[in-house]
């Protein structure tokens, strides 16, 4: 936080628009962020061609890895993956990245590819979604999800408006990955999703693509969707027979201090229930599609659940776009599958 402070304030120096920005970015929560490059570097706009490429390298470079922890922790190999979701909105490959990882990790050959690039923050709950439909239309089926997001290389440094000045303190650069089972397995059991889209919102969050790559827009009335969507997440639950205001653990995209606060309002929960979404904005940032993977690792690492416990998940992005799951929490004896 303090870098990123003392560097807006050199950078935008005597702009009008500084002080309010400092102050917005001072209340975004976040504490520290990961970035793929020196800042030095990131502060410095090599042309998109460069960029790419740097998005190219570091995502094969960072999502092995973690793909191998996310297998392993499902206790399934790679020849067991049926599907890979890859999301991301940060850069652009053709094909995905799906296709190098199937060449690369010991994927099979007939393994589905379903790459997701323009949901924004919204694709970890699409890509959750579209998962489970794809077990539901093919049962016993697995599916891998990849998140990579170089927000940090969106970094338009002539920009200096307010929204603008806010992202640049807001978002972070993660690398994450979950496995949705078929059959057996540790972990939210997801039973029901859904999407809804904001009528007549789409240009509150949106990419303008220029010479210099994406370029990152911010609607001043993006912090307020909470008060429509609350309604729609009750009206979800109730369908399925819950109170989305007494559910038992809630993973939530951590867009900022005000998406979280205004739906523990409108949903009438303590802020609390929201506390592995506040880590995740706190120690890294708005981390886009990755921020409900990293909040769902939370889930797992702390006390977990009992049997039987109900969740929420949703994330939220351009469109304004919310995707939405309902699950109980599973604690099943691992099976092999053949």
């Amino acid at each position: 936080m303090e870098e990123t402070l003392d560097f807006a304030a050199r950078v935008h120096a005597g702009k009008p628009q500084l002080p309010l920005a400092l102050r917005l970015i001072r209340n975004t929560g976040v504490q520290k962020r990961h970035i793929v490059q020196p800042i030095e570097q990131t502060l410095k706009h090599p042309g998109l061609t460069e960029r790419n490429r740097i998005y190219e390298v570091e995502s094969k470079k960072r999502t092995p890895a973690v793909v191998e922890e996310a297998l392993q922790n499902a206790d399934v190999a790679a020849r067991d993956i049926d599907a890979i979701i890859y999301v991301s909105c940060t850069g652009f490959l053709m094909p995905s990245l799906t296709a190098w990882l199937i060449n690369k990790l010991g994927f099979r050959p007939d393994t589905r590819q379903i790459p997701i690039a323009q949901l924004g923050c919204a694709a970890g709950g699409a890509a959750v979604n579209r998962a489970h439909d794809f077990c539901m239309a093919h049962p016993g089926s697995n599916v891998l999800i990849v998140s990579a997001e170089f927000c940090s290389l969106c970094y338009q440094p002539d920009m200096d408006d307010i929204g603008s000045l806010l992202s640049d303190g807001l978002f972070g650069d993660a690398v994450a990955a979950a496995v949705v089972r078929g059959t057996g397995g540790t972990g939210i059991e997801l039973e029901r999703n859904a999407s809804y889209l904001i009528p007549n919102t789409e240009e509150w969050i949106s990419y303008q693509v220029r010479d210099t790559g994406f370029h990152f827009q911010l609607d001043r009335r993006v912090p307020g969707t909470m008060e429509p969507l609350a309604p729609v997440l009750r009206e979800f639950a109730k369908d399925h027979s819950w109170d989305a205001g007494k559910l038992d653990f809630y993973i939530v995209h951590a867009g900022g201090p005000r998406i979280l606060d205004d739906l523990a309002k409108f949903l009438d929960v303590d802020r609390e229930v929201f506390r592995h979404s506040w880590s995740t904005l706190n120690e890294y940032g708005n981390i886009a599609s990755a921020v409900v993977l990293e909040a769902a690792r939370r889930l797992f690492e702390e006390d977990t659940p009992a049997t039987g416990a109900s969740g929420l998940i949703a994330g939220f992005g351009p469109g304004i776009t919310a995707e939405m799951a309902l699950g109980t929490w599973a604690d099943n004896v691992p099976q092999t599958i053949d």
